[in-house]
């Protein structure tokens, strides 16, 4: 019996050991990586954003959503767009739900030109938020672009509603109502960009077309 517990002191001393040298390991592995971030963030601020990206490769784990969250901002920095919406789809797959992501999807699309992937990224987000203002901005003014003023409409409203006073929502809001032909209000909305902006251009170009 003796002999016994003896044994199971030693078990469990072994035990002991291999948990606290586990997490004396991954304490040491997350330091590394904190140390990574903070290295890449002091990079970025200098520009040197191929280094940013090689510190953080160092450490890579495909399974960190924050790391390939960071890992696709800095790609797109350095040009690399393909690479950039590789890193950024993995993170998206990582937590679906998180927004940040498919924003950040956006940026190395739309500077491929693959827009239908840009629109694609937006409406997965008002999914997830409907009243996601930069969303909804950012697909009106796509709207806008390509002529689909009902569609711009609906999207830049929920914007303006949800912050009147904002320039640019109610600069382009005046302008697709007037494309609408909805002219008392565009010239409403074209007022009140002048009360954000005295003297704004495009309002008061808007305002000399109406009359």
């Amino acid at each position: 019996m003796e002999t016994l517990k003896k044994n199971v002191k030693r078990l469990v001393l072994v035990i002991i050991g291999i948990v606290l040298a586990s997490t004396l390991h991954a304490q040491s592995d997350l330091k590394v990586i904190e140390n990574a971030f903070e290295s890449s963030y002091a990079m970025e601020t200098k520009g040197e954003y191929a280094n940013a990206v090689s510190t953080l490769k160092a450490v890579y784990n495909e399974t960190s959503y924050e790391i390939n969250l960071r890992l696709g901002w800095l790609t797109y920095l350095s040009g690399l767009f393909t690479e950039s919406t590789a890193y950024y789809q993995k993170a998206i797959k990582l937590k679906p739900y998180a927004i940040e992501a498919k924003f950040g999807y956006a940026y190395p699309a739309s500077a491929m030109g693959n827009w239908d992937q840009v629109v694609t990224q937006y409406q997965e987000i008002l999914k997830i938020d409907p009243q996601n203002t930069m969303a909804n901005y950012r697909m009106g003014s796509i709207a806008y672009g390509k002529n689909d003023f009902t569609s711009a409409e609906k999207y830049l409203e929920k914007v303006v509603n949800l912050f009147p006073f904002d320039y640019d929502s109610n600069i382009l809001f005046a302008w697709t109502n007037y494309k609408l032909g909805k002219l008392r209000e565009s010239q409403v909305l074209f007022h009140k960009v002048l009360l954000i902006k005295p003297k704004d251009s495009s309002a008061m170009e808007g305002l000399g077309l109406i009359k």
